[in-house]
């Protein structure tokens, strides 16, 4: 199957699959509404299974790399799931000398738990010089299972309480590991961009957050930001965005530091290069930032 981009699909259709991802219409709505628009020969099950992830053609660094060292944890989480296990990702003896360089960065995935795609961000992060950690908050039922529907279906049974709290351990964790210069970070995407919004409200020790494309955390407790923040958004993401306005307001009546910004005529997940809604040029400028800001802030 040659590889697809957000333009080859209809609005509706990805906004259906949005939907549908998120939890807000099951499968057989998303089925039901998105036949509509499937034209040419497309079912719309094939519309769902083109719009799904394709993580072996998408994976830019192998867990095998010698440049990297790459290695399952397990975390202890007593005010959350109990245990909770990870990848941790970080570069090899002999690269990235210098304690003052290796910053640690926390991982927080999307809505379906540690996937292949959330893995290898962790090793581009360690190819970039940084310690990585990558919770999988689905441990307390099983992990992350290897297929996204059965993934979706477990998030949502989740005591999102609980993960929180498993998150707030995953950092403690990360901050205790040996080696590094003492200053941490967090990095989430779409529900980890979300996530990483909360910790910085939780997490006075935080020293820098980055969000793509997460929902606005509690406005009453935005005072309490200490790190610094880089904000990502999707041009074409009407659902998060509308957070965007009130938190934007928030941080600018507490003087946290913060940057935002918005990348027209994407869509939510535009990072996410398994699957059509990855925009290249978007992704390579977002992460060119996300990179750059961990640099000033975590290494500076």
């Amino acid at each position: 199957m040659p590889r697809l981009s957000a333009k080859d699909f209809h609005p509706e259709v990805l906004r259906l699959f949005d939907q549908y991802v998120h939890g807000l219409i099951p499968r057989r709505g998303f089925l039901q509404a998105a036949s509509a628009y499937a034209v040419a020969g497309v079912s719309a099950a094939e519309l769902l299974e083109m719009l799904s992830p394709r993580f072996a053609e998408a994976q830019r660094v192998s867990p095998s790399d010698t440049r990297l060292v790459a290695q399952k944890v397990e975390i202890q989480s007593p005010r959350g799931s109990g245990v909770l296990r990870g990848v941790l990702a970080q570069p090899a003896p002999g690269g990235w000398q210098g304690k003052e360089t290796r910053a640690k960065v926390l991982v927080i995935h999307e809505n379906r738990g540690l996937n292949p795609h959330i893995e290898d961000i962790a090793r581009r992060l360690a190819l970039d010089g940084f310690i990585a950690l990558a919770p999988d908050a689905l441990t307390p039922l099983g992990g992350y299972p290897g297929d996204e529907d059965r993934a979706r279906e477990l998030f949502g049974q989740l005591d999102q309480n609980k993960c929180l709290e498993d998150f707030i351990a995953a950092a403690r964790h990360l901050q205790s590991l040996p080696d590094g210069n003492g200053k941490l970070g967090a990095v989430g995407f779409c529900y980890g961009g979300g996530i990483v919004n909360t910790l910085a409200e939780r997490l006075p020790d935080l020293d820098a957050g980055v969000a793509f494309y997460g929902v606005a955390p509690d406005l009453a407790k935005v005072a309490d930001i200490k790190a610094q923040l880089q904000l990502h958004f999707a041009g074409d993401d009407a659902r998060v965005n509308a957070t965007w306005p009130p938190y934007e307001a928030a941080l600018k009546a507490a003087g946290v530091r913060y940057e935002a910004f918005v990348y027209p005529g994407v869509q939510h997940g535009f990072n996410n290069d398994t699957t059509p809604r990855f925009d290249e040029a978007a992704a390579k400028l977002a992460w060119e930032r996300t990179i750059g800001f961990f640099n000033r802030t975590l290494r500076g």
